[in-house]
């Protein structure tokens, strides 16, 4: 086995509705069990995570919120890799009828019905901000912060070089990730742009794609 370690996206790559299989668990933990580091890359928060994940100790690492923050599951410690969200820019657009804003230590949520009013608002407080889109979901990131800035960090303390790394995932916010890792893969069921980056796209959909992944990691690659 060439690769040192997998990376795998969350929501619509290990979880189907935010759960992951026991055969997922399963497959993972004997992937950990051959030596191989398991890193978590979620646009999810990490309280938003302990509430519906309950593994998430196999992990040695999490980067979490689209690549703002690293969570430690041994230690249940986080480092901030940018600059705290503004709660400034927070109170305006609630105050322009944004309702659905989720606030994370990096990472603001929210969704696609309110892009323009959040464009607009970004340009007004000139703040160096970036748009990720995620399906229906939108993450407002510092510019410059992405799944592939939290994984490099990630990879320098944990020793191991990117190329060394295979990471799996299904949505816009995952190209980069895939783009950064030495082999970049897509489950079944990937946005098409997704499928059209990856090296290798699994028959299998979300956690059923990512157990055939592991299966190719064991006895084919």
């Amino acid at each position: 086995m060439q690769y040192l370690a997998l990376a795998s996206d969350y929501d619509g790559t290990l979880a189907t509705d935010g759960v992951v299989d026991l055969s997922t668990i399963e497959a993972l933990l004997e992937l950990k069990q051959r030596g191989i580091k398991l890193i978590l890359a979620t646009g999810r928060r990490i309280p938003s995570l302990l509430e519906i994940f309950d593994h998430l100790e196999l992990f040695d690492l999490a980067v979490a919120e689209n690549g703002a923050l690293i969570y430690y599951p041994q230690t249940k410690e986080s480092q901030l890799l940018c600059q705290p969200v503004s709660q400034e820019f927070c109170d305006r657009l609630k105050q322009q009828g944004v309702s659905k804003v989720a606030m994370g230590e990096g990472i603001i949520g929210a969704w696609q019905e309110d892009r323009t009013i959040i464009e607009n608002t970004i340009r007004e407080l000139n703040l160096p901000l970036q748009i990720i889109p995620n399906k229906r979901a939108l993450m407002i990131l510092p510019t410059g912060v992405n799944k592939a800035y939290g994984m490099k960090t990630a990879l320098e303390q944990l020793q191991i070089s990117p190329k060394a790394v295979v990471g799996v995932g299904d949505a816009e916010n995952d190209l980069d990730l895939l783009d950064l890792c030495g082999l970049g893969v897509a489950v079944g069921n990937a946005l098409p742009e997704v499928k059209a980056q990856a090296d290798l796209v699994t028959e299998g959909e979300r956690g059923l794609g990512v157990e055939e992944l592991i299966n190719k990691l064991i006895y084919e690659l």
